[in-house]
């Protein structure tokens, strides 16, 4: 009898070290503090980086441990047109050289995919707001590699703005 509890003791702990731990939690974050007035889901590790050029705000939120790593850009809103805002950086996405194809689109955004040889299948995004007299603009960082699923987690984090 002994034996058949510790045989469902590891058969328990088994199942829990081997659970899905991939699913990054995300936490509402408030950029306000770095002057932009939108909040955004993000890992708790991420670490907010600010700049500004004098036509933009440049604003990175990191998260090196979940591979989470966010540019949002902020401009002066020339139009409220949101889709020809969104038409202009689909075909800006499209001329790369490396483009591949389109994954998801909706009216405010696209995951889209960029192969550089046959085994590197990169992923990325974009996803526009406009708000005010202000356009933003939320694309994966602009170093690195993301997988579609840290895509996937990064678009959603930002189209899923908390009000």
């Amino acid at each position: 009898m002994k034996n058949h509890y510790w045989i469902l003791a590891v058969v328990f702990t088994g199942l829990i070290a081997c659970q899905n731990t991939s699913k990054t939690a995300l936490k509402p974050l408030n950029l306000l503090q770095h002057g932009i007035p939108i909040t955004i889901m993000a890992p708790d590790s991420a670490k907010v980086v600010a700049g500004s050029l004098s036509f933009s705000q440049d604003i990175t939120v990191k998260s090196e441990a979940d591979n989470f790593d966010l540019q949002i850009f902020a401009y002066d809103a020339t139009t409220t047109d949101l889709s020809s805002v969104k038409a202009s950086h689909l075909a800006e996405v499209k001329s790369n050289a490396y483009f591949s194809e389109i994954i998801q689109e909706e009216d405010a955004g696209f995951i889209y995919s960029t192969v550089f040889d046959s085994t590197a299948t990169n992923y990325g995004f974009k996803y526009l707001k406009i708000q005010g007299d202000k356009e933003y603009i939320f694309q994966t960082g602009l170093v690195g590699t993301f997988g579609l699923d840290d895509v996937k987690l990064m678009y959603d984090a930002v189209k899923n703005e908390q009000k």
